[in-house]
């Protein structure tokens, strides 16, 4: 890939994420384009969301490396998942979502000067005259509001996403995708946990199923067949928290991170009673 092709892309080199050297994304290799609309998708407890808290840098590798030419810290947005917001703190509506714009000013900038941006904002998401509600009144689809709100004041050209539609009512679901789609069409990267696969083949053209490895990658009507599915199922049960990390030659990440790569069987245990082969039919 040259330099231009590669500008603004997320490119995965036999990445291995994990808690306490026991891994949860195990050797991911592939790259997703800038400009991209990926779903993620996968069992409880594939690593979907450790995969974006590595792309976000709150988690470093435990093996191989995750490259985003072109791309810095501050052109990545997350939004949570919902049970991560304290709404118990003492925050307004209207501070809550100003928070996003604390890369572009800094903790003492002055807020005044875009107070419109802000008010722009909760419109979009349909809040406005919520601005004084104090964040823990808020329904959870209103909360989701806020927080789509707070991303869209970030204007980050890579978006992440965990779980964003989780226990909201169809409306909202679909104003806040109305929003995904205008961020695919402005060019953002958008990087999507989901588990509705209903809604993913409907809106994402691109999807990677994980299982603590890459089970396939690439179009989602083909990344999303019912032996894809059963064979994702079938690795998380299997799956052996204990085992070590495993490395490529001489602590090198694996050498597959191009399209169409064969299987690759590591020499270890991955689970309790077989190796794992690494099927990955990712589509670069």
């Amino acid at each position: 890939m040259t330099a231009a092709a590669a500008a603004g892309a997320v490119i995965f080199r036999g990445l291995t994420l994990g808690y306490q050297r026991h891994p949860a994304v195990h050797h991911l290799d592939g790259t997703l384009p800038a400009g991209a609309s990926l779903a993620v998708v996968g069992p409880n407890g594939a690593g979907k969301s450790t995969l974006l808290k590595g792309i976000m840098g709150e988690i470093a590798p435990l093996d191989g490396r995750i490259e985003h030419p072109g791309l810095g810290r501050r052109d990545f947005a997350y939004l949570p998942q919902a049970a991560e917001i304290d709404r118990g703190f003492p925050i307004s509506v209207h501070d809550f979502v100003a928070m996003g714009l604390w890369r572009r000013i800094g903790p003492f900038g002055a807020l005044r000067p875009h107070r419109r941006a802000v008010a722009e904002a909760l419109a979009t998401v349909g809040l406005t005259g919520f601005e004084r509600r104090p964040i823990g009144t808020l329904s959870g689809g209103q909360l989701r509001r806020a927080m789509f709100a707070r991303v869209l004041l970030q204007d980050a050209r890579a978006v992440l996403l965990d779980e964003p539609f989780a226990a909201v009512d169809s409306r909202t679901t679909a104003d806040l995708l109305g929003l995904v789609h205008r961020w695919h069409e402005e060019g953002r990267t958008v990087i999507a946990v989901l588990h509705d696969l209903d809604q993913v083949r409907r809106h994402f053209p691109t999807t990677l199923l994980l299982a603590r490895e890459a089970v396939a990658w690439g179009d989602t009507e083909t990344v999303l067949t019912p032996a894809n599915l059963r064979r994702a199922r079938q690795l998380c049960e299997a799956w052996d928290d204990t085992a070590p990390v495993c490395r490529g030659a001489a602590g090198a990440p694996p050498d597959h991170a191009h399209a169409g790569a064969p299987a690759h069987a590591h020499g270890h245990e991955h689970a309790r009673d077989h190796a794992h082969p690494h099927d990955r039919e990712h589509a670069a």
